[in-house]
This record gives C-alpha cells, structure tokens and sequence, in this order.
C-alpha cells in the first residue's frame, strides 16, 4: 500500500506542475479565419448565438451558418503528422437557448471515392470518411462527450473518462475511427451512451456536408459564461489520412483532451431534464429440456426508467422492473486456461457512466462489475425490481452513487447491490479517487453475514506530457475470510509518438474476494510486467510500402506466495502497418512459462499432471486492407502448450456493401496434442447485418461451439427513435447435435418510448 500512499502525496505537487511541454506543430490558419490562443494548442474558437435555428437537412445554405466564422487550420496526424491536410474541412458552431449546432463541410476533390462501411448506431467509425468532435463541457481537460458521423448520416456518440484511457494507459482501440474497448468494469471510452441528438448529411459535387442539432440537455455543465475543451477529426479514408483541428501526436486520439482547444462565448442556462422511457416486452419461450415444461410459457410485462437533471451537473436515472430483452446474446468463448473468462456487460441501464466505477486493472481486478447485478455464474437471468444511479460533478468532484435490488430466485435470496464512488480530476491527467462497494442478502432467506464489501482508493499523476503514473489500493469484507484481504497495484508509463515504456506491479491476497467485482485469477499472487514499444518511420520503410513498423517486448510474470512462479510469458513482437491497408498485426516469439500445483483437466478426460511446463511458440496476426467490401483476417499460434504441442488457427472473412450490409464468418480451431491426449475444439460464429436505414436494421448471430454441441441463434430487427428506444424483436433458438432437437426458443417483442416532459 505504500506506493499508493505516495502517489496521493505526490498529486499536490502534479496538480502545481501544470501542463507543460511542447505542442504538436500546426499549420497557421485556414481561409475560415484566424483561430486566436487560447487552450494547450493556442487555439480557440467562438460559437455564435442565433435567434433562428437552422433547418437540420445536411445542407449549410440557411443564413445562420453565415453569421459563424469557420475553423479550417486542421493538421495531420497521419500519414505525415504536423503537415497541412491534402483536403479543405470548415467547421461552424452555432447555439440558441436550447441546442448546440455544429455544421461541418468536408471538401473533396473526388467525392465518388468516399468510403462508408456501416451506417449502425454507435458502429465503429475507423475504416470509413467519418468526421468527429469532442466536447469537455467543465474543461477539466480529462473527461467529454463524443458527436460523430459518417457519409450516410449514421450517429456515433460517447463517453469520455480519463482522456480514454484505463488505469493501465493507452488510447481506446479504434477510436481514432471511432470504437471502444468495451471489457471489465469500463473503458475509458464508452460507447454504448447513447445520448438525445440529430444529425444529416448531404454530398455534392465539392464534397460532404453534416448538420449537427445537440440538445443542450443531452450534455451536462456548469454555470454561464462557459468555457469548454473543443476538437474535431477527420478521417479521409481513400488516403489513411487523419487530422485535426486542434493538433494530438499520432499515438493518441480525439480523447487526448489535455491537447483540445477552447470553445468560448457560450452563454447558456444550465439544462432542465426530465425524461420517461416506459416499456413493454411480450416473450413466448419454450425450454425443451425440461421435463416439466409441455408448451410454450408466454409472457408480459412492463417497467419504466427515468432520467432527471437533479441539478446542472448531475443527473438522476431511475429503473423499475429493468428489462434487457434487446440486449445481443454474449458470443461463446471455449477456455483452455485455469483462469475465468470475462463477459462483457452489454445492458444499456449499466453501460451509461460506467466509466466513473472503474477503479482497478480492467479485465484482471474490478472492484465493481455490473455483471454481478441480476446475471448468475451461469448466465441466468435473474430479475432486478428496480435501482436508481446519480451520477455527475458536485463541487469540482465526480461522483456516483449506484443502488440496485434483485428478486429472490428460487432457494437463492435476493440482493441489494451498493456502488459508491468519488473522484476529483486535477491538473495534467492526475485525479485521485475512492470506491465503496457492497452486497447484502435481504428478505427471509437471506440469513445472518449474507455479505461482500469492497474499499478501494485509485490515483493517477501526469508528469509533462510522456510520463504517467497511477496506482490502486483495495481490502474486501466478507464473512468467514479475514486476512490477507487487500489488493494493489501501481503502474508507470512512458509515451512519445516514438517510444514506449512501461513497468507494473500488482498483488492480490489470498483472501481478497470482490464478489461484485471480477478477478481472472481466483487465488492470491504478486505480478510484475514490462514492455518496450518502438514506432519506426523511414524513407527506407516507405519504400518498401511500409508506413510504420512497430518492434516491441515484453515480460509478465506471476507467483504464487509459495514462491511457485504460476505464469510467465516473454513476448518478441513486430506489428507491419502497409500504406495499401494490409497489416501484419503480429509477427510474435512467445515463450510461456506454466506452474501448476495440482493436475489441470485442460480437456473432458485429459489431465495435466502437477508440475512445470515451459511451451515456445510462434503467434501471428495479419489482415488485409478491411476499407474495400471483401476482406480477411487471420490469427495462427503454432508450436508448444503445456506438456505438449497446439496448432491454433482462426481465420475471420468479412463482406460488407457500403453502409448497408456487414458480414463476418469465423472460425477458431484448436489442434492439441499432449502426452496424456489429444483433442480438437471448434468454434464458429458468423455475423450479419443489414441496415435499412441509420435507424432500421436486421441482424442475425449464428454460434456452434463442439465442445457443447450446439448451434444458437439470435436474431434481432430493431427500429430506433432516440436514445435507444424503439421497437425490437427477439428470436432465440439453441439447438443440439447429440440427439435431442431443440434445446430452447424464445420470441421477443419489445417497445420502449422517450417522453421529454420538458421538451418546449
């Protein structure tokens, strides 16, 4: 706990040390105007009211968009970062009373060679023209809202925490294009917000155009006059070139909010909110294996959530009877490790904030899981009565405050489910933060001690621009356990757009039992990692068609408090980035280490005897260019395990037709073959989904897992209004190959409505 205690003493002297170093170079400005300093980047930019709003259609033609003065000084990060764009963006913001509108003009010199891919809600927009902006409504430099769209008009919205990044660091996959990780507890970036906005677009003969109406109630902020965190990115697909406004090193992305500008003269009243989202779900479902069960059981049922502005900074969203009947299946996993596997969570009621609960080591130790919350270790569904969430700032301090209740199912009793959370951003990346967590068993069966706690404290310090560090600390409560309870971690990183850098330690006791949190490895261990990651451009490399070349390694080990070392994994790497799209993504030496202390059935019937087993291997990922509408991908791991020998192969095919329809096919097989057996897994999935419009579309999740012998079937039609309500049907069918048909069907139909009580 000592290097938690000295991270908290050293954030006074981060929060003094301001935000130094140099500034990304930039271009001077555009034909638009001249962006006055202001903000790390020495930009600024103005938004403009306006009595008259403008008509929402794609097209800046209406008189408003000409009282705004443009921004057009965009700078590439990629191919050449610092250069001036090789295409002309102009971007305008208005507001009024109500709304903030922003109209975006991407000029083209040849707009028949734009590229779309998807046109879904909140689907990734790498790959693809796509422009986005980010919003840092307190200007704490750390945390935002994320607006974005492609050609066709699809909508793209996030959450920012901690410039994106995990207690671990790094930007988000994807975004950069537009994606989040979307593991553990929470990512930094969290797409599955899904905010009240309007957006359309327009092509012509100069290029494409986007008209953004963002209700101001949609965002959250503090009093007037305000001052904002601003920046905007685009993404010319046919060229891999990606700029921006206000200047962010190639290794980050738009979340990189300490390198925003400033968006002034707003001068809005904070927003009244008030919104109700009632539902209603009808089901007929049939399990076939039971033996109790003759018929089809059909069902309805109805529940309300409920989202209010408590005051301008926080808000209050409210859930009775929570339903997640349109929420996508999980997609099937086969597990050849001793470890627990994660699911991630994908209900709309937990994914809303969850940024601000994650404290930990995403994926390895969450002290809070929102998984744990009506789903059992098996995936059974168990009914939530209702919970409320407050969530915002308060004094200049995050908080969050979660509390959930479930049904008592059967012999297992219900549960009241208690997240706390606190966290006070500083200057130059660093907060320091607090977690509580708990369960408590309630009604008649839930017995004396039927309890689980879990105290945590979190910190990060930003030194300059390449150095951070950060740390977590945590005990847990629970009954019949007592010592040996504790769990931490600290972490240091180095980033520059050439060099990285990073060492960690962890240790989990033996006792620590977060039960509304997620451990990958159940029993106590202490865990050291480092990597070193070099970004390489040359004139050589270009001519051989190379863009970049990344060579890195790294070492992570575990021990056990026995000394036995558990794990360990020394990694060679090299990751190929082409100019024509194509990517070896890895090119890896691994050696892993394994000690086990007792056999390990890695297998039905095939055991692994007690002992130690050092297994190399070759591990290789490549993909070829995923911008045209036929595209392949591969990952290969070949040579040791364990005792004995694998060949793994999982090869990915994906067909896509503009906006309209994305496919994807894969396979992963398992070949092992060991002294004690042999034996081969499969695992295919295949994807599919076809979009009638940004807000209508089909989708289909095909499954069969050999090692359960089943097939499995989602299918989902969803026509969407705002926020994620709307119309959705469900059909769910498992299937079996041993013998015995059907195994279970199910037949959904959901509908959810948003009334704006406050709406003018």
């Amino acid at each position: 706990m000592a290097v938690v205690v000295a991270l908290a003493l050293g954030l006074s002297a981060g929060a003094a040390a301001g935000q130094g170093g140099p500034a990304a170079p930039r271009t001077g400005a555009g034909q638009g105007g001249r962006s006055q300093p202001g903000g790390k980047s020495g930009k600024r930019m103005t938004g403009t009211k306006v009595t008259e709003a403008p008509k929402i259609d794609g097209v800046l033609d209406e008189p408003a968009w000409q009282t705004a003065t443009p921004i057009s000084d965009f700078v590439q990060a990629e191919p050449v970062e610092g250069s001036a764009p090789t295409e002309r963006t102009e971007v305008r913001v208005l507001y009024d009373a109500h709304t903030l509108y922003v109209g975006v003009m991407c000029f083209d010199s040849d707009p028949s060679k734009i590229v779309t891919t998807d046109s879904r809600r909140d689907s990734g927009l790498s790959g693809q023209d796509s422009i986005q902006m980010i919003f840092d409504t307190y200007h704490d430099r750390q945390n935002g809202f994320i607006f974005g769209t492609n050609v066709v008009g699809m909508q793209y919205d996030a959450q920012v925490r901690n410039e994106g990044e995990t207690l671990r660091g790094g930007p988000p996959g994807g975004l950069g294009g537009g994606g989040g990780n979307a593991t553990g507890a929470g990512a930094g970036v969290n797409v599955n917000w899904d905010g009240s906005w309007v957006v359309k677009t327009h092509v012509s003969e100069k290029g494409w155009s986007a008209e953004f109406a963002i209700p101001l109630r949609t965002l959250r902020y503090g009093p007037p006059p305000q001052v904002w965190g601003i920046n905007f990115s685009r993404a010319i697909e046919r060229k891999r070139e990606f700029v921006y406004w206000s200047p962010v090193s190639r290794i980050y992305t738009i979340t990189r909010l300490s390198s925003a500008a400033e968006l002034r003269g707003l001068d809005v009243s904070p927003p009244r909110d008030f919104k109700l989202m009632p539902y209603a779900v009808g089901s007929a479902n049939r399990n076939f294996a039971s033996p109790t069960e003759t018929g089809s059981q059909r069902t309805g049922d109805w529940g309300i959530d409920s989202k209010i502005g408590v005051t301008s900074s926080t808000t209050l969203d409210l859930t009775y009877n929570t339903d997640f009947a349109q929420v996508e299946v999980d997609e099937q996993q086969i597990n050849l490790t001793r470890f627990n596997l994660l699911f991630p969570e994908k209900r709309p009621f937990f994914l809303e904030n969850r940024g601000l609960f994650a404290v930990g080591r995403p994926g390895e130790i969450d002290l809070f899981f929102s998984r744990r919350i009506g789903i059992g270790g098996n995936g059974t569904l168990l009914p939530i009565q209702g919970g409320a969430r407050l969530t915002g700032k308060a004094g200049g301090v995050n908080i969050g405050l979660l509390n959930m209740q479930t049904e008592q199912v059967g012999t297992s009793s219900a549960n009241n489910f208690t997240a706390a959370r606190v966290n006070k951003d500083l200057r130059n990346r660093s907060s320091l933060g607090a977690m509580f967590v708990n369960r408590a068993g309630t009604g008649d069966l839930a017995g004396n001690n039927n309890y689980n706690r879990t105290y945590g404290i979190d910190g990060k310090l930003g030194l300059k621009e390449a150095v951070t560090l950060s740390a977590f600390g945590a005990r847990t409560q629970t009954p019949g356990l007592s010592g040996k309870d504790y769990a931490y971690s600290s972490a240091f990183e180095f980033r520059t757009r050439t060099n990285e850098a990073s060492l960690s330690y962890a240790e989990v006791g033996d006792n620590f039992n977060p039960e509304v949190g997620f451990l990958e490895r159940p029993d106590g261990y202490r865990q050291v990692s480092t990597a070193l990651r070099r970004h390489v451009r040359t004139p050589a490399l270009k001519k051989l068609g190379l863009r970049e070349f990344e060579p890195h390694v790294s070492y992570e080990s575990y021990w056990g408090f026995d000394g036995l070392q558990e794990t360990a994994t020394l990694h060679i790497d090299g990751r190929w980035d082409f100019e024509n799209g194509y990517t070896i993504g890895s090119a890896a030496l691994n050696v892993q280490y394994e000690g086990l202390r007792k056999p390990f059935e890695v297998y039905p019937g095939i055991v692994v005897p007690a002992g130690e087993y050092r297994s190399p291997y070759f591990f290789g990922m490549a993909n070829t260019d995923r911008r045209k509408w036929l595209s392949a991908n591969m990952t290969v791991n070949i040579g040791g395990f364990l005792s004995g020998q694998q060949r793994s192969l999982s090869p990915t095919l994906n067909i896509r037709q503009g906006g309209r329809l994305t496919s994807s096919v894969r396979w992963t097989r398992n070949d092992i073959t060991l002294p004690q057996g042999a034996f081969v897994t499969n695992l295919a999935t295949a994807r599919m989904t076809f979009n009638i419009s940004t807000l209508i579309s089909a989708s289909a999740l095909i499954q069969y897992n050999d090692r359960t012998r089943r097939w499995s079937t989602n299918l989902r039609f969803n026509w969407l209004r705002t926020a994620a309500t709307g119309l959705y049907v469900v059909y769910n069918d498992t299937e079996t190959f041993s013998g015995f048909g059907p195994v279970s069907r199910a037949f959904i139909i959901k509908y959810s409505h948003m009334f704006d009580i406050l709406d003018r």
